[in-house]
């Protein structure tokens, strides 16, 4: 995390070698958002849903984290941009390449400048959680091509601590929300 202009800037990078081809794993990129998204580590996570295919202009989030495709390259990377309401302006992208004829790495990257309360909320809880989710990812894509991963990415007790409060949270909301 850096300091710019006012700004709090974030880069954060996550990326795994997967023991098959790179068409294989970017099979599992094709389907994230989708009824048939192998990729994405729901249910233990709320779900990745876009609008439609992976495409520019398909729109979706997960959780209450908005997005949209604003880049497109088959086989090779999808580019998402933040909606403004998340306080971070910027994007985060998969990007696929392959390591020989059956490796290839699977990376994951955030890019972006903290806005409003997220600049105090990414460094003391959304981090975790991010950095939790995509490491669940990256041990699905592993056990999608049928190679689990040596050792199982670990929640720390602040991650269990977070999901904890935040699924409490999210069952009150939908009580006050169903006017219980």
């Amino acid at each position: 995390m850096a300091y710019g202009g006012g700004w709090v800037v974030v880069r954060n990078v996550h990326e795994r070698v997967v023991a098959a081809p790179a068409d294989r794993v970017w099979e599992l990129v094709e389907g994230l958002g989708g009824s048939d998204d192998r990729l994405w580590p729901s249910p233990a996570w709320p779900p990745m849903r876009l609008d439609g295919p992976l495409a520019v202009g398909a729109r979706g989030g997960h959780a209450m984290i908005r997005y949209a495709v604003t880049a497109y390259d088959p086989g090779r990377r999808v580019e998402f941009t933040f909606a403004p309401a998340t306080g971070v302006h910027g994007t985060h992208s998969f990007t696929v390449a392959p390591v020989g004829p059956d490796r290839a790495r699977l990376r994951h990257e955030l890019v972006g400048r903290l806005a409003g309360r997220t600049r105090l909320a990414w460094p003391s809880a959304v981090r975790w959680l991010h950095d939790a989710v995509i490491e669940d990812l990256l041990d699905r894509a592993q056990d999608a091509v049928g190679v689990p991963p040596a050792r199982r990415a670990r929640h720390s007790a602040w991650v269990r601590l977070l999901r904890r409060v935040s699924a409490r949270s999210s069952v009150l909301r939908n009580r006050r929300g169903a006017g219980v």
